[in-house]
């Protein structure tokens, strides 16, 4: 039988025990106990390593080859998210399956950077036209926002804020800047000046990168400038290095959108039409579809894999977003040259 002083320290014990775990409650994410920083898509996720380096830890949800519209988190990843110090996210839609784990972090007090918002994001079109803002119309301007018409097939997306920013180098300089100054903001024990030279000897990178590929799109005809992918991810390439857009296999900004008989038979018209030559699908995706419509339009059309909207594994051509961009306009430039 317990002695009366063994009791006593039992209780005095529990007491202890209880007022720990109420103190740790009590100290939620947002109260400066988040660890390091978490990035959903794998682009973003290269990006933000690029500006943060060796000053904090960076971990990226989404694996390589991955859809960032389908992918979704386990438990354990939802628990890293809601105690990270910074969440970094593509935002307008695009992380279907992730957006509600974010929207919870938020909630939970964790510092959330919706990057796409912060880029000037443009509007899906009827179906995305470009009409070359090189050396044009300004980031933010009445003459960049307007043109979004074309002759291809419908958007059912129309009108909503397109996230695929990153196919414009441009708006990947904002985005830079824009996670710079979060992470000097919100990560403790950072050297701001390191990540702000980090962030100063990317976006030279970025430029380099946005002059290449304006020469090599310039070396394509205007008239073959014509892109037809596998759904709307193209319009801010389209936009900045003056294509257009004639349609997609899926008519919409998400892969889970399903296209019906009559979509496929309008773009292999459109697209038997304006002559295209390569039809440009997602390298994580299937063909198949593309493939159908590629042989319903009745024409030498070549389907052609990008990476459009994942970096792949190490070694695969794209395992970063330099890397990816430098690949995929190589192989747009190479398809609609006919080779």
């Amino acid at each position: 039988m317990a002695t009366p002083s063994a009791l006593m320290s039992r209780v005095t014990a529990f007491a202890l025990a209880g007022a720990a775990l109420l103190g740790s409650a009590a100290c939620s994410p947002g109260e400066g106990t988040g660890e390091g920083i978490v990035v959903t898509t794998n682009i973003l996720g290269d990006i933000t390593r690029k500006v943060v380096g060796d000053q904090a830890e960076v971990t990226v949800l989404m694996r390589p080859d991955a859809d960032p519209h389908s992918f979704a988190l386990s438990a354990r990843e939802a628990a890293v998210v809601e105690n990270a110090a910074l969440v970094v996210y593509n935002g307008l839609g695009l992380e279907e399956g992730v957006l509600r784990n974010v929207a919870a972090a938020e909630e939970a007090g964790v510092p959330a950077l919706e990057v796409g918002a912060g880029v000037d994001p443009l509007p899906y079109g009827p179906a995305e036209s470009g009409h070359g803002e090189h050396g044009h119309a300004e980031i933010g301007s009445e003459e960049h926002r307007d043109g979004d018409a074309s002759t291809g097939t419908e958007n059912e997306s129309a009108g909503e804020p397109d996230p695929h920013f990153w196919t414009d180098p441009r708006r990947v300089a904002l985005a830079v800047d824009l996670i710079a100054g979060h992470v000097v903001e919100q990560v403790d024990g950072v050297d701001a000046d390191a990540v702000r030279a980090n962030a100063e000897a990317y976006t030279a990178e970025l430029e380099e990168l946005d002059a290449w590929m304006a020469e090599e799109f310039a070396a394509i005809p205007e008239e073959d400038r014509k892109l037809v992918t596998n759904h709307h991810v193209f319009g801010y390439l389209a936009r900045r290095y003056g294509f257009e857009v004639i349609g997609t296999v899926i008519p919409s900004g998400t892969t889970l959108a399903s296209p019906s008989t009559s979509d496929l038979k309008s773009l292999s018209d459109a697209v038997r039409e304006a002559g295209v030559d390569a039809v440009f699908a997602d390298s994580s995706q299937p063909d198949r579809l593309a493939t159908v419509m590629a042989e319903e339009a009745g024409t030498r059309v070549e389907v052609v894999p990008l990476f459009s909207e994942s970096l792949s594994e190490e070694g695969g051509g794209a395992a970063t977003y330099l890397e990816m961009m430098r690949a995929n306009t190589e192989s747009i430039a190479t398809g609609l040259r006919g080779g």
